[in-house]
């Protein structure tokens, strides 16, 4: 199969080092709220896909006040409904809070809204912490969830493609829509079905994508120590399956452009302190810059924010694209991942905007 032909490879434009895409965290600011962020989210996917970003995710976290991102299909349809081109996906879904059945489904209602462009990226982690992740699997044995993730991964895969072996106990299942619509009597079926990707933050997920042959996307924008170990480990794990006769790999990158550079500072320090609370139990709304300014941190909340913001790649447009055509180099990632953390999301469109200006990206 050519990769090209279910967009798992993207296509460079500009002057960019490689496919650049957009993260969505679906943030919250204080004083704003989810039907804001949601908003902001639709304005950010149409700017992407009229400036050649090749693909647009949202991630599944929970019971987080400034993250509004829960539900990732539901908010992918709602994408789908004001976009037409741009590849949408999960970055993740985490699949261990899911009945499989319940992701084929979902997801192949999504390709069927969107057809061809729909990117099925799993995770294993909760997005949460134990206590929800417990009441969204109703248990408290977390970490069978885990342990059976390769199991979980092929149970959905089957569903996917519809073919369990005879005799089977899901055998007689089918997840709808889905290709079984085509085995129906004047049944005809849509030729796509969404790629899967498998996304990390260390190296299970890293040599479990290369074994299996598919795409392979690292959160290095929290995880930047383990980011270039777990790439070296897809790629010599890597065995070529009917998806990929290659590696591909994404990362995903925390980058913010202002026009200035003292306005970056102050939004990424907010959003450090949005980072500060959460980490320590205290999840809330992404704090304005004036309240992170007035905030008197502690020496150990400075030492995790020094930590934090020096994975962060912020300033001036052309200090951003030094930053990110360096870190291209550095981790021979195929595809840049950009997730823009701030306050108020007009500051995160134009970042966006801003670097595709500043790669000389296409304009619709």
């Amino acid at each position: 199969m050519d990769p090209t032909s279910d967009g798992i490879r993207g296509e460079r434009h500009g002057s960019a080092p490689v496919p650049l895409s957009v993260l969505d965290l679906v943030t919250v600011g204080a004083g704003r709220t989810a039907t804001d962020a949601l908003r902001t989210s639709v304005e950010i996917a149409k700017l992407a896909e009229a400036r050649g970003y090749h693909r647009y995710w949202v991630a599944e976290h929970h019971s987080m006040p400034g993250v509004a991102s829960s539900s990732p299909a539901v908010i992918l349809a709602h994408l789908a409904a004001h976009t037409g081109r741009i590849r949408l996906g999960s970055g993740g879904v985490m699949l261990p809070n899911h009945a499989p059945l319940v992701i084929a489904e979902q997801f192949g209602t999504l390709e069927a809204m969107a057809p061809g462009r729909v990117d099925l990226g799993l995770g294993r982690a909760p997005g949460t912490d134990g206590a929800t992740a417990a009441a969204l699997r109703r248990t408290d044995r977390l970490n069978e969830g885990a342990d059976d993730f390769p199991q979980q991964l092929a149970e959905l895969t089957r569903f996917l493609d519809d073919d369990f072996p005879d005799g089977h106990p899901y055998g007689r299942i089918h997840a709808v829509p889905g290709p079984v619509q085509s085995t129906s009597p004047g049944g005809v079926q849509s030729p796509h079905r969404p790629p899967l990707w498998l996304l990390g933050s260390s190296g299970f997920s890293a040599r479990l994508a290369g074994t299996l042959g598919l795409p392979f996307a690292f959160a290095h924008h929290f995880s930047a120590q383990n980011t270039i170990p777990a790439l070296d480990l897809y790629r010599e794990s890597f065995r070529p399956s009917a998806l990929l006769d290659a590696p591909y790999a994404l990362i995903g990158v925390s980058a913010l452009a202002t026009e200035d550079e003292n306005e970056a500072r102050r939004q990424v320090m907010a959003a450090a302190l949005n980072m500060v609370r959460l980490r320590t139990g205290r999840p809330g709304l992404v704090p304005t810059p004036e309240e992170a300014a007035a905030h008197e941190f502690t020496e150990m909340e400075r030492e995790f924010i020094n930590s934090w913001n020096a994975n962060v790649i912020h300033g001036t447009p052309d200090q951003v694209r030094m930053g990110l055509d360096d870190l291209a180099k550095r981790t021979g990632a195929d595809e840049l991942m950009l997730t823009a953390n701030a306050h108020g999301g007009e500051i995160r469109l134009r970042s966006y905007e801003l670097l595709a200006n500043e790669y000389g990206l296409p304009s619709a």
